[in-house]
């Protein structure tokens, strides 16, 4: 049997699962790797939609991406999340933040926020001096006296009261590319590089 490649075609990058472990690509690298590989994907990239539709071994799987409870105009990729466990709070943290809450399987909402980056760039439009980049080591139990440590207080801080506020003893999964850092200010927050491709996994599974 050929080998089969899942991808997640995100708003910035190819992330790719090859069976042992998940490489990332820009758009043109990976179709230009993977065109002639059976690839199952979803993609939220709606500008290469026609062009990927053309690739004669690719599959689009979007369609089987259901959860009860979801909203029309729901990311497939937090659908795909979603169904990577029953219960939970899924906080995938890339390009935008989203969070997302799942009770014995039923969606019950969510929200969506900027990402980190866009967190920084925001600041940086008010004032040159509020250009700065995060501070990895962050400590939230005391207020911080520096403005690179104040900024990303402010932003980490934020972010943590509205997860908190809602996770309410739920099971804590985060992935993306600001996932483990984000996970670090979280007690017993599982980080999970593979949550997505386990959705999409479970889902052709059910398909049968």
């Amino acid at each position: 049997m050929s080998k089969i490649f899942l991808a997640d075609i995100g708003n910035t990058y190819f992330h790719i699962y090859d069976g042992k472990k998940i490489v990332h690509f820009k758009y043109a690298d990976a179709i230009a790797k993977y065109k002639d590989e059976i690839v199952f994907y979803i993609s939220v990239k709606y500008q290469l939609s026609h062009e990927i539709a053309n690739i004669k071994k690719w599959k689009n799987i979007s369609s089987i991406m259901t959860i009860a409870g979801e909203y029309d105009t729901m990311g497939v990729d937090r659908k795909a999340l979603c169904l990577s466990y029953e219960d939970g709070v899924f906080v995938d943290a890339g390009s935008a933040i989203t969070v997302d809450v799942l009770e014995e399987g039923k969606y019950m909402g969510g929200f969506i926020l900027p990402g980190l980056n866009a967190y920084l760039e925001a600041y940086k439009t008010i004032s040159p001096a509020l250009d700065i980049s995060l501070a990895k080591e962050l400590r939230l139990e005391n207020l911080a006296t520096t403005t690179k440590e104040q900024i990303s207080y402010g932003i980490i801080a934020s972010i943590k009261a509205l997860i908190d506020k809602h996770s309410d003893g739920k099971s804590l999964y985060f992935t993306g590319g600001d996932g483990k850092f984000l996970s670090n200010f979280f007690k017993d927050a599982t980080y999970d590089e593979m949550l997505v491709f386990h959705g999409m996994q479970k889902a052709i599974k059910n398909k049968g």
